[in-house]
């Protein structure tokens, strides 16, 4: 099964577009195209896991409490903590 990845909003665009260029095979969908602002942590997970995506943020602060609550009732491919 191939890794889908989703960017969080805050993630940094060079991240993302250094990452396809260098593997242009890899499925990276960005936050615009999913449509993820104004979204809050527990709706970006929703829409990431619903979509079969694992989640990249730089959000270190409150995103792992709230993948922690969302995986005790939904499934994830899972999250990515980018310092």
């Amino acid at each position: 099964m191939k890794i889908r990845f989703q960017a969080d909003a805050d993630l940094n665009q060079i991240i993302l577009l250094a990452t396809v260029r260098h593997e242009p095979a890899i499925d990276f969908q960005t936050a615009m195209a999913a449509g993820l602002a104004n979204l809050n942590d527990e709706e970006v997970l929703a829409k990431a896991a619903r979509e079969g995506r694992a989640l990249v943020t730089h959000d270190w602060r409150t995103m792992p409490r709230h993948f922690s609550e969302f995986i005790t009732t939904e499934m994830s491919p899972g999250l990515l903590i980018i310092p």
